[in-house]
This record gives structure tokens, C-alpha cells and sequence, in this order.
């Protein structure tokens, strides 16, 4: 047994647990508080076992289950950038490449690499599965969002448009889920959850 293997695995299971300490800016759908990295990173690879199938193209479940509990990893470091801040975008990469850098150097060389390759594919989107991956981390918020009848979209001033805007990458891989996407942003503005600039 290689026994500095076993203690870099475990250094990096012991550092992951950090992503539990990492707010989002979702509520969580019974609407008392904000979720964590870590639930948001949990409940993703769930949706894509019980959603792959309206995948537009074939993908490799396994594959995407891991690209998605590792996809938002870098954020123990770099920290949750909320997609709707237009100023937190603009060093998100930088930030996420170092946070990167580090996080994965704590496994052995095989192990953070194949963990690496996977998140720069996610955050590539080349791939069918990354294609996928993308459009359940924008699905999963605007079902919270829908859920807790707009209480995050009121409270950062979101408006419709950018709703479309920031789910729009749906379409790329998906017909069904597009729809389905479409038409939870029709009710949100016709209840009054979400707010039409052009009105």
C-alpha cells in the first residue's frame, strides 16, 4: 500500500469539506435560507440521473455524474460568483484557474488530473456531457427560483431577459429541457415572480 497516496486522498477528502461553507445566492425551495456549493453539488448529479434522457445527444452518465460534484469545487478558494454579478465575472476565470491549480494538486498526480481535465471540460463546454452539465446548473436555480416564487430574482433585481439570458445555453443540448425552461419564465412574469423590463 502506498501510503502517501492514502494521505494525499485524504487531505483532499478532509479539504472538500469546505465546500459545505460555501453560500450561493439560491434559496433552498422551502425558502428559509440560502444553499451551499456543496447542496447545490449534490443535487445536480441526482437531476442528471433522473434528466439524462432528455439529453439531445448521447451522453456518459458516469461521466457527467463526476463532472458535476466536481464542477463547482474551485469555489473553496475562489469563492461563489453569482451569475448575475457583472463585476465578479470579470476575474471569475483568473480565479477559478488558481483555485484549480491549487485543489488539485492535493491528490496524486493521476487522480488530480483526471479530476482537472474533467472540470476544464466543464468549464469549456465541448462536449456533449459538458454541454449537459452546463444546462442543469442553470436549470436547478430557476426551479428554486420558480419555487420560492421569485425571492432571489426580487431581491438582486433580476428581470426577465436576463433569466433568458442566463438559461439560453439550455437549447444547446437540449429541445425538451428549453421548453420546460421557457415556460417556467412565462409563469414566473405572468405571477409576478419575475419582473418584464419591457412592461
Amino acid at each position: 500500500m502506498n501510503h502517501n497516496r492514502l494521505c494525499q486522498q485524504i487531505a483532499f477528502i478532509i479539504e472538500i469539506d469546505k465546500l459545505k461553507s460555501i453560500i450561493r445566492r439560491s434559496y433552498i425551495i422551502d425558502n428559509d435560507r440560502f444553499e451551499t456549493a456543496a447542496e447545490h453539488s449534490w443535487h445536480l448529479p441526482i437531476m442528471a440521473i433522473i434528466l439524462h434522457e432528455y439529453s439531445d445527444e448521447p451522453i456518459d452518465l458516469m461521466r457527467l455524474i463526476k463532472m458535476l460534484l466536481i464542477h463547482d469545487i474551485v469555489e473553496i478558494y475562489a469563492g461563489d460568483t453569482f451569475y448575475y454579478d457583472d463585476i465578479g465575472r470579470l476575474d471569475k476565470k483568473h480565479r477559478e484557474s488558481q483555485a484549480a491549480d491549487r485543489i488539485f494538486k492535493l491528490l496524486p498526480a493521476d487522480q488530480g488530473k483526471e479530476l482537472r481535465d474533467l472540470w476544464e471540460e466543464y468549464e469549456a463546454r465541448n462536449t456533449p456531457e459538458a454541454k449537459f452539465a452546463s444546462a442543469l446548473d442553470r436549470l436547478m436555480p430557476l426551479l428554486q427560483s420558480y419555487q420560492t416564487k421569485g425571492k432571489s430574482w426580487k431581491l438582486n433585481g433580476i428581470t426577465s431577459d436576463r433569466v433568458m439570458m442566463r438559461n439560453s445555453q439550455i437549447k444547446e443540448c437540449s429541445r425538451k429541457l428549453w421548453k420546460l425552461a421557457l415556460s417556467i419564465i412565462e409563469d414566473a412574469v405572468k405571477k409576478g415572480y419575475l419582473s418584464n423590463p419591457d412592461l
